[in-house]
């Protein structure tokens, strides 16, 4: 090694250990912290961490002031979209805790960046199709659970929230659960009153989802998915056909809602989507509820976590009855909708198969609305 080369690494070295020196830094005698976001305090609403290096407060709220208080200090920065604050926690006059406070953009503001699609993309994707309600099985579904009766005589919006609040109500949300292997809405509801046992978000979607074909509603359960490719969480809902008003509207048995415009009018998967990334209002239905042990609330359903699940979206071509049960021989077929942002664009169609289940999975993608949510 040359001298010069031991030269510049030695003065690297010194540039960090100043720059470290450097840092400022904030006394506390107490582990617990407040936090003031703008207008809002937050009363001890964490610890110093010394063993994080850095303990990393993030925050969206751009033009912000954000004070951080010990019990013998403060510190302060305003948010810009550049800020990476780092500084130093003297804890007892001998721990140094490093922390940092940084802007990281809102599920919101993420989605708001992924708002151009190009709806001249025709690149070819089978037409959606729709299993009709004389299936023997669907009679059956129909039959058994009275599903005529549970709909309703009114108009066909009405029927379709009176099967969400029904299924709602049947089956209870179980987000950690593996929904059961055979997956059709017959053998899930029976299987859950058996074990006393409830379904994640994509077995409710599901169940909902024959019912309505049942009664030859259509209807599509939809795979609402982050930016990230690859990720922990999503959500899957219902799109359902208002026949009557030619449009797709949101159903999410879930959490028992749908959305509305201010003239109270049913709002789709697509416009909910537009009016979060254009600031238009949005209403969700007052008795939306998480199993019936905590409401829901416009603000973290809507702008926070469907925020985040809303940036691209999947459908199984074909919506129809036992659509998801693995079988030796079984083919699935889904399209994806992305915005022209997303990652992993290509390929335009491809085909897994799965030697051990003996299946094939074909998925194409397209950045057109207009295809993925056509007109059945």
């Amino acid at each position: 090694m040359t001298k010069k080369l031991v030269l510049i690494i030695i003065l690297a070295l010194l540039s960090k250990m100043n720059f470290a020196q450097e840092l400022p830094t904030i006394r506390a005698t107490s582990k617990i912290i407040d936090v003031r976001l703008g207008n809002k305090f937050y009363k001890s609403s964490g610890f110093i961490s010394p063993e994080k290096k850095p303990d990393i407060l993030s925050t969206s709220n751009l033009g912000e002031k954000v004070t951080l208080y010990t019990d013998v200090d403060s510190i302060s920065v305003t948010i810009e979209p550049t800020t990476k604050f780092d500084f130093v926690i003297l804890l007892n006059d001998t721990i140094k805790a490093y922390a940092q406070i940084k802007y990281k953009p809102s599920y919101l503001q993420i989605l708001q960046t992924a708002a151009k699609y190009n709806f001249n993309d025709n690149r070819a994707i089978p037409k959606f199709e729709y299993q009709e309600k004389s299936d023997p099985n669907l009679i059956i579904l129909r039959k058994e659970f009275k599903l005529d009766s549970i709909a309703g005589t009114g108009g066909e919006e009405l029927k379709i929230i009176n099967l969400l609040h029904w299924v709602h109500n049947l089956i209870p949300h179980n987000g950690n659960g593996e929904n059961p292997a055979i997956k059709n809405a017959l053998s899930m509801i029976k299987e859950c009153k058996r074990d006393n046992r409830g379904l994640n978000c994509r077995g409710l979607a599901s169940v909902l989802n024959e019912c309505y074909l049942s009664l030859g509603i259509k209807s599509r359960f939809v795979t609402c998915m982050p930016k990230d490719t690859i990720f922990s969480d999503c959500h899957v809902i219902n799109t359902v056909y208002l026949e009557g008003k030619k449009k797709w509207v949101w159903i999410d048995p879930t959490n028992d809602a749908y959305v509305m415009d201010e003239k109270g009018e049913l709002l789709g998967i697509q416009e909910v989507r537009e009016r979060l990334l254009t600031n238009k209002p949005l209403i969700l239905n007052p008795d939306a509820n998480w199993n019936h042990k905590s409401s829901v609330t416009k603000e973290d359903y809507l702008y926070n976590y469907m925020a985040k699940n809303l940036y691209r979206f999947q459908c199984i071509l074909r919506s129809e009855y036992n659509s998801e049960t693995w079988a030796k021989g079984k083919q699935f077929t889904y399209v994806e909708l992305l915005p022209l942002d997303a990652f992993q664009q290509k390929p335009d169609k491809s085909i897994n198969k799965n030697e051990n289940a003996g299946t094939t999975s074909t998925n194409y993608k397209t950045n057109n609305p207009t295809l993925f949510w056509q007109t059945p």
